[in-house]
């Protein structure tokens, strides 16, 4: 990776100053054109989940359980882009190339808890859809407008305040290895590579939120998929059956959407060391892209009050 004098004297190991952002190494003088497709991407990621959130808002008869947590989802991918955006572009834009510790600090806290809430409301979906399906009769009176409101209050707590150890610790590291980051944003496994302090109470608890967070929601998404599955095959109508699959594909889409690109980083984390620069950002850009991008696509594609809705909407905008 070519770095000029100035480049690495301002990175250098002597401050915790700043930390310089990685691009498309050995590719700068394409980031013009680069631009294009990832100023494109993050005005899709605005536009999408806008206009989910507004069909939502405005459209009484989606005022139902399923949709409030599909505003849950929208709103985490709007805040993920908006996160992102301003490094990811301005690196490509050419208006920065460095960003401050607290900054950094600041970036990484919001990508995590961003991620662990996207996790969250993935699962609490997967529990709305397994109450829909295997005991439709108590759905409405299981699923009241408090208990929404206490899983969402629950989910931003259990998102964010759990984080907040760790990313504070960041601040009281002494970063004395060169102030390079293997992406265009900020991430804590990041920041841990590049400290010369003790960061053992950050790996250990950092693992444990992976477990107890992302693969144990991961888990429970499975288990209820299985127990819908195990009262899906005993409807005896195969008609009913499909009605009762496509209820849960956009969910089940949007899982894929989520879970693959962070599983892919965390093997690109630890088994790619060999893999160049350019791989990992691309992995990382799409661990943060992919599902914000994707997510308002497949709800507005395969749920059919969002799909008419914004049709609808679409159709009005023209004229």
């Amino acid at each position: 990776m070519y770095l000029s004098s100035r480049m690495i004297t301002s990175v250098s190991p002597s401050t915790n100053s700043s930390f310089l952002l990685t691009g498309f190494s050995g590719l700068e003088q394409q980031y013009p054109w680069f631009s294009i497709p990832f100023s494109s991407i993050y005005a899709m990621v605005l536009l999408g989940n806008c206009m989910v959130l507004h069909v939502i808002w405005t459209e009484p008869s989606l005022h139902q359980p399923m949709f409030y947590f599909l505003s849950m989802l929208a709103l985490t991918d709007l805040c993920m882009g908006l996160s992102t955006a301003y490094t990811v572009l301005g690196i490509l834009w050419g208006i920065i190339r460095e960003i401050s510790l607290d900054s950094c600090i600041a970036q990484s806290y919001f990508i995590h808890g961003l991620s662990f809430m996207e996790s969250s409301v993935l699962l609490a979906m997967a529990f709305d859809r397994y109450i829909a399906i295997c005991n439709p009769l108590r759905y409405s009176s299981i699923l009241t407008n408090s208990r929404i409101i206490k899983t969402g209050l629950t989910i931003i707590g259990r998102s964010f305040f759990f984080i907040t150890p760790p990313i504070i610790h960041l601040k009281f590291f002494n970063y004395c290895h060169f102030h390079i980051l293997s992406h265009s944003f900020c991430l804590h496994q990041d920041l841990l590579h590049l400290a010369c302090s003790d960061i053992r109470f950050n790996s250990y608890y950092a693992l444990m939120l992976v477990f107890c967070i992302l693969l144990l929601d991961a888990v429970l998404i499975l288990f209820s998929y299985i127990l819908i599955l195990k009262s899906v095959l005993a409807v005896a109508s195969q008609e009913e059956r499909h009605k009762l699959f496509q209820t849960c594909i956009s969910h089940i889409c949007a899982v894929l959407v989520f879970y693959i690109p962070i599983i892919s980083l965390t093997m690109v984390h630890r088994f790619g060391k060999h893999l160049s620069p350019v791989a990992h950002v691309l992995i990382g850009n799409i661990y943060i892209l992919f599902p914000p991008l994707m997510n308002p696509i497949i709800y507005s594609v395969k749920t059919q009050q969002i799909h008419t809705r914004m049709l609808r909407l679409c159709s009005q905008k023209r004229y």
